[in-house]
């Protein structure tokens, strides 16, 4: 099957203007004719359901919590990038679009990248009119700050709470829309799969999770906003009911799976503590505009840390190595996730980490304190040469920028970061790949469209920090109710679509054998015996650096490890209830699939590029060394019956208005 892609013809700052005015469009009483599905209501099946229902569109939400509300968007912290220049210090459309491929190491696909760079100030007006309380300055205007990977400061945010804020908006949206009875709401339904009809997709099965009901929906569209697959690696920083599900089965029924490989490492995680641990913390990426990261310059005095003989504060200026200033001095703490987190990898590996782990660097506050405490007791005629007054007044700023995020570290830690330096290391976080999509954000199975982080087209190989809350809303406030118009078009008079027909019986009856064959195993081991496994094989030779061997050793055990898991785990309880280990297991099920070909990925991948890092493609540096030559395309995968068996497609990424260059922040 050969990709296609769908990009428009025509420069690229007017392919999108170009496209909106040429393509299908269905008028408001045919919209009331057609059904829509949309499985997720993070932010960005949240804004997409509010948005098509406002549009006419009849919408089936599905989401596995209680409420869209506690959608794991609800987690991000630091902001959301819009290209609105307020700091006038040289942002501009072409600039995010830049720094987005740039940051991507030049695999994401610059037509989409474009366009999201495009609608991103379009955001921050809908989220301002919905009430969104977006950090101010003094004067009233929205503020800004910086982020990884860019020179300027192009950051909304909501004080540690970004994430919150804005889905607490797309909810009240959605929430008009179920009053009106535009939205149909199925709170704690999972999607177990997908169905489709004469080569569309049609519907789907869901469990009602409440009481284990096997339900059959259909619509003229399927969209799919579930989220990535961090938890492949068991420890993550996503939520412990994230999954994979849907996205893996649309992929077994034909929706191409892109990049699996691209997944990305964040900098600032609370480490890892012990193996009683169930998930990590993140802290936001937005503390290192105003954190200093380092570590002792010494050895001998990073093991008398660890050894609880000295402190962080006991260590002078000079005795310790701000290791990303001094690599990265253009850039200095603010380079890109997947720099920031190997050069605090290879800081650990040489010995000087800093927990009883070795695992883990300072992100220290007190610069920021003195500086902001000083500017502000010249601005209020106070003393400038107290110490006390100053670290005071300092906290007091640092408190309004990022006080919950203190907060958070202080009842996990037990240390205050006001005085202590906060302890960060790198942990899973985002994944770049996804399903495969077409311009339209529509998969290899018409009518399927994948949205958010599920899908790969925005973020190449790394995502730079807040445009995941930018391509989610995008998505769905500004660009699937186009794309989506055009494909349905041709279905205004198709009429409702029956879930009698035989191929729902058939998707409905394999769920069901599923499900049989999880209660009815007699094994010996928990569902999470397995998912540690599983995770212990990704992090030690999936995770932040690769090599073939590790990669050949990893697709064999994770083979083995599916197959000891279908003989040998236990499902207590039975399928008619509310059963948590059941869930758990087909999630499990389908990780043991993704993450065979999550290896098989990086291992074709013979280069290193963003966050897949093989250790024998690197510069005399440390840094990624890409193969332009060879590996500018999407890695696409047909599913054959088997991730081993798995066909690669390759979409080649022509870049026309971005040089490609080795990336560097120096």
């Amino acid at each position: 099957m050969a990709l296609d892609s769908k990009i428009p013809h025509g420069p690229i700052s007017d392919k999108w203007t170009d496209y909106k005015d040429h393509i299908n469009l269905v008028n408001p009483a045919n919209k009331r004719n057609l059904d829509i599905i949309i499985v997720g209501t993070g932010l960005a099946g949240g804004s997409a359901a509010a948005t098509l229902a406002e549009q006419g569109y009849n919408v089936k939400a599905f989401c596995f919590q209680d409420s869209p509300r506690r959608a794991h968007s609800i987690a991000a912290q630091g902001g959301i990038n819009a290209a609105k220049n307020y700091k006038g210090d040289g942002d501009s459309v072409y600039r995010l679009f830049y720094d987005t491929v740039k940051g991507g190491d030049y695999r994401a696909r610059e037509a989409n990248v474009h366009r999201l760079a495009e609608v991103s100030a379009n955001i921050i007006d809908q989220c301002v009119a919905q009430g969104v309380p977006l950090a101010r300055e003094y004067g009233g205007l929205l503020d800004n700050r910086s982020f990884g990977g860019t020179l300027v400061s192009r950051t909304f945010y909501a004080q540690g709470q970004t994430g919150q804020q804005l889905l607490l908006g797309a909810y009240s949206a959605m929430n008009r829309q179920i009053g009106r009875g535009k939205i149909k709401m199925y709170n704690r339904h999972e999607m177990l799969d997908i169905v489709i009809v004469n080569g569309k997709a049609r519907g789907i099965i869901a469990r009602n999770l409440i009481t284990g009901e096997i339900e059959r929906h259909s619509a003229h569209a399927v969209v799919v906003g579930s989220g990535g697959y961090g938890n492949v690696f068991f420890l993550s920083t996503n939520a412990m009911g994230s999954n994979a599900t849907a996205a893996w089965k649309i992929h077994k029924k034909g929706a191409f799976f892109a990049n699996p490989c691209y997944t990305q490492i964040h900098p600032t995680c609370i480490p890892v503590s012990g193996d009683h641990q169930s998930k990590l913390t993140l802290m936001s990426e937005s503390l290192r505009n105003d954190g200093r990261i380092w570590v002792p310059a010494k050895q001998e005095d990073a093991k008398a840390i660890r050894e609880g003989k000295k402190k962080a504060t006991d260590l002078s200026e000079t005795e310790r190595d701000y290791f990303l200033e001094r690599r990265y001095p253009a850039f200095g703490n603010l380079v890109p996730r997947d720099v920031a987190s190997r050069a605090a990898k290879e800081r650990c590996d040489a010995g000087f980490g800093v927990n009883k782990t070795g695992e883990a660097v300072y992100l220290d506050f007190a610069a920021a304190i003195k500086r902001y405490g000083t500017e502000e007791a010249f601005v209020k005629g106070l003393d400038a040469n107290d110490a006390a007054l100053v670290t005071k007044l300092g906290a007091e700023i640092v408190k309004s920028k990022y006080g919950n995020l203190f907060q958070m570290y202080y009842k996990i830690v037990d240390e205050d970061p006001y005085t202590t330096p906060m302890m960060i290391y790198p942990a899973v976080h985002y994944t770049m790949g996804g399903t495969w999509v077409d311009y339209n954000l529509m998969t290899t199975i018409p009518g399927c469209f994948s949205i958010g982080e599920s899908n790969f087209s925005d973020h190449g190989a790394n995502r730079l920090g807040a445009s995941a809350l930018m391509q989610g809303l995008a998505d769905g406030y500004f660009v699937l109710p186009y794309t989506i118009g055009d494909y349905l078009a041709p279905d205004i008079k198709m009429g409702e679509i029956s879930t009698d027909l035989p191929e729902f019986v058939a998707a409905e009856k394999e769920v069901k054998d599923q499900i049989d064959r999880f209660i009815n195993n007699k094994g010996t081991h928990s569902v999470d015996y397995f998912h540690k496994k599983l995770g212990k094989i990704m992090w030690d030779k999936v995770g932040m650096a690769r090599n073939a061997k590790g990669l050949t050793e990893a697709i064999e055990e994770i083979a083995a490890l599916r197959e000891e898991f279908y003989k040998d785990v236990k499902v207590p309880g039975s399928a008619n209830e509310f059963n948590q280990e059941l869930e758990k297991a087909t999630r499990v099920a389908d990780f043991l699939e993704l993450g065979e070909l999550f290896a098989k990925d990086a291992l074709h991948r013979n280069e290193s590029c963003g966050g897949h890092f093989r250790e024998e493609y690197q510069t005399e540096e440390g840094e990624a060394l890409r193969d332009d030559e060879n590996f500018a395309y999407v890695a696409a995968w047909e599913y054959k019956g088997k991730p081993s068996d798995a066909v690669l497609h390759k979409e080649p990424l022509v870049y026309e208005n971005i040089k490609l260059v080795q990336r560097s922040y120096k």
